[in-house]
C-alpha cells in the first residue's frame, strides 16, 4: 500500500523531493490539510501557520531546483509553543503570552528554517513546560491519537501527537524532566533528550535553566539522527553549549554495535508499575540478549532521590525564570488602576494552577532560612546522583529502563492528584538531573493498543550510542 505524503518519514521525503516524485509545496499542503482536520479532535496545535508554510514550501522548491537541497529542505515540521519562532505567535500555552509574537528565533529553529524546513505550526503543551499530561495548557488538553480518551503526555504532548497523527514529519520539543520522552512513549514515537549543552537553548522559554534541553521528536530513529545532525552544536548565544565536535549521527547509526547494557533494578521494583508494561520491556531486554548484547543487572541507589531533587530544583529555578512574565514589558496586561494589581491580576489570570504552585514552592525553597535546607541540599544530592551514573558507566555502555511505569492514562484521571501526576515522570527525572542523553523508543503495544516506550540512557554526549541501541530495539 502506497503511503500518503503526510505519512512519509524524513528519509522517504528527502528521496521523493530529490527525484521529483512530488514537490515541497504538495508535501506541505498534504500535511496542512491533515493538521487542520485532525486538530479539531486532537487539539495538538495552538497555531497552524498555513500562509507562511506555503510560502516557505515555494522557497524550498526553488532551493531544490537550484541544486541547494539540504537534509531538511522542504520537510514540514512542528514546534512546541514554548520555543520562540520569529514573527509567529509563541504563547508557551499560557494566556499571559496569548498575544506574544517573538521578535527573534530559537537557534535550533533558525538552523532548520535556514535550510528550507517548513514550519507547519506551533504545538500545544503544558503551560511553560509544567506538567506530565498536557492537561495544564490554558488552551485545553491534547488528546492521544491512539485513543482520544487518553492523554498525549506532557509537557510536549502536542508535538508528540502532531508526529504520531502524521500532521508533520517531525517536531522540535523541549525536555526538562521528561517532556520529550514521556509523550513520545505515550504516543508511540521516538523522542530524544540530549546531553545538557549539546543543543542550544537560546530562544527556549526557560523553565529550569540547569536542566532544560531541546531535541527532536520523530517517526523513526533514522529521522532522529538526521534532525540531530542539523541542530546540534555550540552557539555563542548560549554559554552552556559545549564545543565538542558533532558526530555524523546518521553514519554512526549504520554501525551495528554490540553493547554491555545495564538493567537498573530500581526501575523495575517500583510500586505502581503496570505488569503489562514491565513484561513488554523485559521481553525487549531478552531480545537484546539473544541478539548478542551483554545484559548486566546494576543498581543506582540514589535514583529514588531523583524525583524529590527534581521537584525542589525545578520550582526554585522556575520561580526565578517566570519573574519576567509580569504583564508589564510584554504579554497580556490586566486592565486595572494601580501597579500592584497589574502584577497580581496579570499573573493571576495568565498562569494556570500548576504554574502558580511551582512558583510558590520554588520561592519558598529559595527564601531566607530555607535555601540551605532545600535548594542547597537538593544540589548536593544531585551530585550524588551524577556520581551514581558515572560509577555504573565504568562497567556498562548504556542503560535500559521503561520510559513510564504505565501507558497513557485517561484524561482527567490524575489531574487533581498532584503527587500521582508527578510520579508519571519517575523514570525520566534521574537522567535529566544528571544531564545525560536518553531516548524513548517504541517497544510494543498493550492489549488495548496503547504504545509502551523503552528508555535508553547513555553517558554524557553519547547520543550516537543511545540512538544505535534504540534502532536495534
Amino acid at each position: 500500500m502506497t503511503k500518503k505524503l503526510n505519512e512519509l518519514t524524513i528519509t522517504e521525503a528527502q528521496e521523493g523531493l530529490k527525484n521529483k516524485k512530488f514537490t515541497a509545496f504538495e508535501l506541505t499542503r498534504a500535511c496542512l490539510e491533515v493538521a487542520k482536520t485532525k486538530n479539531k479532535n486532537l487539539n495538538a496545535y495552538i497555531t497552524i501557520c498555513e500562509e507562511s508554510a506555503m510560502t516557505e514550501a515555494v522557497r524550498a522548491d526553488e532551493m531544490i531546483a537550484q541544486g541547494k537541497q539540504q537534509p531538511l529542505t522542504g520537510i514540514p515540521f512542528s514546534v512546541k509553543d514554548a520555543i520562540c519562532t520569529v514573527d509567529i505567535r509563541s504563547t508557551g500555552s499560557g494566556k499571559i503570552l496569548d498575544n506574544y509574537v517573538a521578535p527573534y528565533e530559537a537557534t535550533v529553529i533558525g538552523k532548520i528554517r535556514a535550510q528550507g524546513g517548513v514550519l507547519i505550526g506551533k504545538t500545544n503543551c503544558d503551560a511553560f513546560g509544567h506538567g506530565a499530561s498536557n492537561e495544564n495548557s490554558m488552551y485545553g488538553p491534547v488528546r492521544n491519537p491512539h485513543d482520544l480518551s487518553k492523554v498525549a503526555g506532557g509537557s510536549s504532548g502536542g508535538s508528540a501527537a502532531s508526529v504520531a497523527a502524521h500532521t508533520c514529519l517531525f517536531s522540535i520539543g523541549e525536555d526538562t524532566g521528561g517532556s520529550i520522552r514521556q509523550p513520545a512513549a505515550f504516543c508511540g514515537i521516538v523522542g530524544l533528550r540530549v546531553s545538557y549543552g549539546r543543543n542550544s537553548r537560546y530562544g527556549i522559554m526557560p523553565m529550569a535553566s540547569s536542566l532544560d534541553t531541546v531535541g527532536p521528536m520523530t517517526k523513526t530513529i533514522e529521522d532522529c539522527a538526521i534532525v540531530m545532525g542539523e541542530i546540534a552544536g555550540p552557539d555563542a548565544r548560549d554559554a552552556t553549549t559545549v564545543p565538542d565536535v558533532v558526530p555524523d549521527y546518521t553514519k554512526e547509526l549504520s554501525k551495528k554495535k554490540k553493547f554491555t547494557v545495564g538493567v537498573p533494578k530500581e526501575y523495575f521494583e517500583l510500586d505502581g508499575m503496570e505488569a503489562e508494561t514491565k513484561k513488554i520491556i523485559e521481553d525487549k531486554i531478552s531480545a537484546l540478549k539473544n541478539a548478542g548484547h551483554k545484559i548486566v543487572p546494576i543498581s543506582l541507589p540514589y535514583t529514588k532521590y531523583a524525583l524529590p531533587v527534581y521537584y525542589i530544583v525545578v520550582p526554585s529555578e522556575d520561580s526565578s525564570n517566570l519573574g519576567r512574565l509580569d504583564g508589564i514589558r510584554y504579554g497580556v496586561r490586566a486592565q486595572v488602576d494601580n501597579l500592584y494589581d497589574i502584577y497580581a491580576k496579570s499573573r493571576g489570570v495568565g498562569f494556570p494552577e500548576e504554574v502558580k504552585r511551582r512558583i510558590m514552592v520554588g520561592t519558598y525553597a529559595l527564601s531566607a532560612g530555607y535555601y540551605d535546607a532545600y535548594y542547597r541540599k537538593a544540589q548536593k544530592v544531585r551530585t550524588l546522583i551524577i556520581r551514581d551514573f558515572e560509577r555504573v558507566f565504568e562497567t556498562v555502555d548504556l542503560l535500559i529502563t521503561p520510559s513510564s511505569p504505565f501507558p497513557a492514562f485517561d484524561l482527567g484521571a490524575k489531574k487533581d492528584d498532584v503527587i500521582a501526576m508527578y510520579l508519571a515522570d519517575v523514570f525520566m527525572s534521574a537522567a535529566a538531573v544528571a544531564g545525560l542523553p536518553a531516548i524513548s523508543v517504541p517497544a510494543g503495544l498493550t492489549e488495548s493498543g496503547l504504545p509502551v516506550g523503552a528508555q535508553i540512557i547513555g553517558p554524557r554526549l553519547h547520543e550516537s550510542e543511545v540512538m544505535n541501541l534504540a534502532k536495534q530495539i
